[in-house]
Formats: C-alpha cells, structure tokens, sequence
C-alpha cells in the first residue's frame, strides 16, 4: 500500500495509491518525491464535480496564464479496473488529452483530479447508463448504490484511469471544489500544493 500526504493552501489530504494501477502508483510516487508536484496549483476547479492539478507550468503562474498543457515528456498507458474502481467521490485519476489526439486514452505523466461530482439521483444514472451502454460500460449495482448515497462522476467511468483515493482531509476536497474561479475554471485566489510526502509504500508481493 502506498500513502501519500498531499499539503495545500487549504488544508491536507491524503491519499491512498492503488496497487491494482502500479504504472500509476509508481508515477505519482517517483514525482512526489522528486517535489515535482511542490508548488504546483490546482489550475482547474469547477463546482460539484472535481479539481485538478499537477500541471508544472503553474509553479508560479502569473493571474490570468492559461494552464492545463504542461507536464513531463512521456504519457502513462491506461490502466483501467473496472468495474472495481470507478469514479466514486474522493478518488484519484490521471488527465489525459481527449480522445481525438489520444484513441488510447494514454494518461498525462503528471496531471491529475480529484473527484467531487453530486449525488446522483435516479434520472441521472438512466441518463448516464445509457451512454455508457453505448461504449460497451455497464454501472453495477454497488455503483450506482455509490453514486446516490455519495456522489461523483459516473460519466467519466471506463474513460480515465482511476488509482486512487482520498482516505482523509475530503472536506478539504469540498472546500477547494467550492471556490469562486475566472472563467477558465482557475481559482481567483490560488489553491496551491504546499508539498507531497510520502508516508508509506508497501508494494503488493509478487509471486516468484
């Protein structure tokens, strides 16, 4: 299991890694503690649904800079469980550009959100059943049970990688996901990363 304290402007979070996504975990964890992520901003917070970060090109980044291209020279290949890990609140994905310049839904080297999405009521999961279907997803019942008594994004499902999860500071989450944003959806006032620790990592045992 991998553990990560992620400091921001606004409070800690942390997140649990998934060993089910190790290309993912390894990622996050080689950058977090190379400080890549230090002084980066959550460049991308749009209300009732999830905030994003990781981008380098924020560091700094003068009121007004477009953000949201930047990010080591490499992608990450998809890495999808599903339908064991999906888009619950709280959970940790990868960016990726969209499937016009990107068909193998390859993730970003650094980018990556953090889930809010509402609860979802039942008109809202025939809605998103039914587009999913389209893509060959089903939404199995403990998701959808998830979906309504927590929240999050079940229309992002089979599309991004999920590889990991708030374990404390979610209310950190909500306040963050609730801050006034230009229109470009960057907070008026920046939510920074502080710093990413790394509390622990006990990689699953691999049969010789």
């Amino acid at each position: 299991m991998a553990k990560v304290l992620i400091k921001t402007s606004e409070g800690d979070i942390k997140v649990r890694l998934y060993n089910e996504t190790p290309q993912h975990r390894d990622n996050f964890l080689k950058l977090a503690k190379e400080g890549y992520f230090d002084g980066t901003l959550f460049h991308r917070v749009i209300k009732d649904f999830m905030i994003q970060g990781g981008d380098p090109d924020s560091k700094g980044a003068p009121k007004g800079k477009m953000l949201g291209t930047g990010g080591p020279d490499y992608t990450i290949p998809a890495e999808f469980v599903y339908p064991q890990l999906f888009h619950k609140r709280g959970v940790l994905s990868a960016a990726r550009q969209s499937d016009q310049v990107n068909p193998e839904k390859a993730s970003s080297g650094s980018q990556f959100y953090i889930v809010w999405g509402k609860r979802q009521n039942a008109a809202d999961i025939r809605r998103v059943r039914g587009t999913l279907e389209e893509k060959g997803i089903t939404l199995t019942p403990i998701m959808v049970d998830d979906y309504e008594m927590r929240g999050g994004t079940p229309h992002l499902d089979g599309q991004y990688t999920v590889f990991g999860e708030v374990i404390e500071g979610l209310e950190v989450v909500g306040a963050i996901q609730g801050v006034k944003t230009d229109k470009n959806d960057r907070p008026l006032e920046d939510v920074k990363v502080l710093r990413m620790t790394i509390e622990q990592f006990s990689p699953k045992a691999r049969r010789p």
